[in-house]
């Protein structure tokens, strides 16, 4: 495979999860669908397993799900390395770049300047445009801008992240921008990043919903990801409730993250880079260092406490599926192994309703040396993942051992719906309200499940296991240069 017969196949490689095929990865970039693709640039050091002058690595999928590996797409320059940003399809060529249409990325460079390149080959090759940068550096942190463009009033608009504000700007053609107006609230510790800015409709309304990311003091330490619901007219975004502070994920792991542009039937999808910026260049992988959450489904939800995001997998995963069993109506009063199920790769959907007990839930990643455990607190009303922080490698430090979210029971039942890959745990709780999103580096060999209750019972009213194939072959792999 590519002159190396054990790529993908390294301890703690994820098996459905995109990571790069050598070298480090961190930032989603350039997100968009076009000609039957979904292209995923990201932030790529090809060198290393930890940080360097930054590129932007492409892969591309036609069902989000299964990738392949192309060529880098943009290197550092003259002007410096590749930060995040954006790539929007210029199909009119409002640019004068793209005769026929084509794409347009946006994005930064290392000292905070913003600046274009464009391609006419589906994203095979680019161009970076001769008068870069088109936006000066205006803070010392000014980065990470997406754009879109605004129907209503016939213009390009970039939401770019500034200290700790999102600024707007507007353009007719992706060369000149005019700055129109500024954003603050919710959580303003750390420096705000990559902003993202969409809508969403619930009920024949329409909603603005902004994504911004905060680099400290998220509920599980470190970096994590605020959202606004509010509206937006062109120019100028409002809040409902600006000073309301609504998580996207509760785990540590979930950073960076954002959307694609120009999806079939306006599908908002996600995905966002799977680490912490507190233990990023630390764990314990080899030739291979970060990798995305799975791809998520966004949708508005109603409920008593006003308007919510719902996040739910993209429908690509059951392509992967092997059914392992089907429980139903069990009683839980202590713990219950699953002795027919062994394996990493799972994808769980659990129903308990609550009892006596004081905790309940179940353990994945479980051998001689530990667990992960997904636990439900009911006196504290508190969805929960326990990791360990020690690998065979030693502990890594910042690794948060224990975390979780608020999580009320609905009808006195807990759903769950559960991704495991080989270093990753990610739990979408009632219907996709509640995430929590965790790496975990347990024992590559520990691979068993097992549910369990403390002081009482409670009852599994529901539980089917899948198995989950490896997405990469040979030909999908790619090499490393």
């Amino acid at each position: 495979m590519s002159n190396d017969d054990a790529l993908y196949r390294e301890p703690y490689r994820p098996q459905y999860h995109f990571s790069p095929p050598c070298g480090w990865l961190n930032d989603p970039n350039g997100l968009v669908y076009y000609e039957g693709e979904y292209h995923l640039f990201y932030q790529y050091y090809p060198h290393d397993i930890d940080q360097g002058p930054k590129h932007w690595g492409h892969a591309v999928s036609d069902d989000l799900i299964h990738w392949q590996n192309l060529p880098i797409a943009l290197y550092p320059d003259s002007l410096g390395a590749i930060w995040s940003g954006s790539i929007v399809v210029d199909d009119r060529n409002t640019s004068g770049l793209v005769p026929g249409g084509g794409l347009v990325a946006i994005y930064t460079y290392e000292n905070q300047t913003q600046a274009i390149a464009y391609s006419s080959d589906l994203g095979r090759t680019w161009t970076k445009y001769s008068g870069n940068p088109v936006i000066e550096a205006r803070a010392r942190d000014f980065r990470d801008p997406k754009v879109f463009w605004h129907d209503a009033t016939g213009q390009w608009v970039m939401v770019l992240a500034a200290g700790k504000e999102v600024q707007v700007f507007t353009s007719p053609n992706l060369r000149d921008w005019d700055y129109r107006s500024r954003f603050t609230g919710g959580h303003r510790e750390g420096v705000w990043e990559v902003p993202d800015l969409f809508p969403l409709e619930l009920d024949g309304e329409t909603k603005w919903v902004m994504l911004v990311s905060v680099s400290a003091l998220a509920p599980a330490g470190g970096s994590g990801i605020q959202y606004f619901i509010g509206d937006f007219d062109g120019f100028t975004y409002t809040a409902d409730n600006p000073d309301a502070v609504l998580w996207l994920d509760y785990g540590p792991d979930n950073y960076a993250g954002t959307t694609w542009n120009n999806t079939p039937d306006e599908q908002r999808v996600y995905i966002g880079w799977m680490s912490n910026w507190l233990y990023a260049s630390l764990t314990p992988t080899s030739t291979w260092r970060g990798a995305t959450t799975l791809p998520r489904e966004f949708k508005l939800v109603r409920t008593a406490d006003g308007l919510r995001l719902a996040q739910q997998p993209v429908a690509g995963i059951t392509t992967l599926r092997h059914p392992i069993g089907t429980w139903e109506q069990q009683t839980l009063d202590g713990e219950l192994l699953l002795p027919e199920v062994q394996g990493r790769t799972l994808e769980i959907i659990a129903e308990f309703e609550a009892g006596s007990a004081e905790r309940f839930g179940m353990d994945v990643h479980r051998g001689g040396s530990g667990q992960t455990r997904i636990v439900y607190n009911t006196r504290h009303e508190q969805l929960l993942i326990s990791r360990t922080d020690t690998t065979e490698a030693g502990t890594i430090n910042g690794f948060t051992p224990a975390f979780g979210a608020p999580a009320k029971l609905d009808n006195n039942r807990l759903r769950l719906h559960i991704f495991v890959d080989e270093s990753s745990v990610e739990v979408l709780a009632q219907d996709g309200l509640i995430a929590l999103t965790s790496q975990t580096f347990a024992n590559p060999a520990d691979d068993s499940v097992a549910l369990f209750t403390h002081n009482g019972s409670a009852t599994l009213a529901h539980l089917e296991i899948y198995a989950l194939d490896s997405i990469w072959t040979d030909s999908a792999s790619g090499g490393c240069d």
